[in-house]
């Protein structure tokens, strides 16, 4: 198996710099947001309200997928953990990375897929 990783790079897998739509729900709080960066294991995104990390959350994915004849989204459902939270005073929000804990197989195939179709596209 070919490694993707820089030799500097510490994460597992490849991480993709890209807009990816999201709403996650955390007890009675639903954001919808972007996520900033993807990984197979997790991502990287925004929220306007501070979530403790370990919090546990609901995530939905919707990975833009585009083919010849329209654009579509594949909605994927996980859970997940923050393990992250980084404020950002200048606009009273929050920075979180948050840990894929439950996915299905098929799920992570599909994140990965889409990682490597445009990093492949950016060489």
């Amino acid at each position: 198996m070919i490694s993707l990783r820089s030799s500097n790079e510490r994460r597992k897998y490849p991480r993709l710099t890209r807009s990816v739509p999201v709403k996650i729900h955390q007890d009675s709080n639903d954001f919808v947001t972007e996520i900033t960066n993807i990984s197979r294991s997790g991502a990287y995104c925004k929220v306007n309200k501070y979530i403790m990390p370990m919090t546990n959350l609901d995530i939905y994915l919707f990975l833009p997928q585009n083919n010849k004849e329209k654009s579509s989204a594949r909605k994927i459902f996980c859970r997940g953990a923050v393990v992250r939270t980084e404020s950002l005073p200048e606009d009273n929000s929050y920075n979180i990375a948050v840990f894929f804990s439950d996915i299905s197989s098929k799920d992570v195939e599909a994140i990965s897929e889409y990682i490597k179709l445009h990093l492949d596209a950016e060489k």
